[in-house]
């Protein structure tokens, strides 16, 4: 196994409020600014999955995702743990509360560009309290989709146009 350039010096090139892009090495990449982390939820209910749309600027198209959210981005989430940020961020964006949260772990999306890893969690004994559609403008579309139904749920909204999270593989079935 090749560690080359684990030893150089990491330098940024550049730091915004949420991103840091640096360079190590042979090797530039990504990573989140001030430790902030992500949360990933898994909220299946009733033989449905709980999915979100929007809008993506770096896709410059809608995205079709598992609900997710920052933990710690805001000051008064500064030293929120990654399971209640799971919560709050199932709520704000789909509407539903989840009882029971259990950690899967942590995952990373793209190792090879973006040091960014994600906590999974899944979502138990949700109850809709609410319409969802995210908080300052985010727009989201909720989308409660039986999971006999998601393959062609996700077919339908690739040949609308729709970006496809790399999570959703969790659900691919082979054919």
């Amino acid at each position: 196994m090749s560690t080359v350039d684990s030893d150089a010096p990491v330098e940024t090139i550049w730091e915004g409020r949420f991103i840091t892009a640096k360079r190590q090495g042979r090797w530039e990449y990504v990573s989140r600014s001030r430790g902030i982390g992500a949360a990933v939820i898994l909220a299946i209910d009733d033989g449905h999955v709980l999915l979100v749309e929007q809008y993506r600027v770096p896709l410059g198209k809608n995205c079709i995702e598992l609900p997710a959210g920052l933990v710690g981005d805001q000051d008064e989430h500064g030293d929120e743990d990654a399971s209640l940020a799971a919560i709050r961020e199932l709520e704000e964006e789909t509407g539903y509360h989840a009882n029971v949260i259990e950690d899967c772990g942590e995952f990373y999306s793209s190792p090879g560009m973006v040091s960014e890893s994600f906590s999974l969690f899944q979502a138990k004994e949700l109850t809709k309290v609410g319409d969802g559609g995210g908080v300052d403008g985010e727009n989201i579309t909720v989308h409660r989709v039986a999971l006999v139904e998601l393959d062609g749920f996700i077919e339908k909204k690739r040949a609308e146009g729709a970006a496809i999270d790399v999570k959703l593989l969790l659900f691919l079935q082979p054919k």
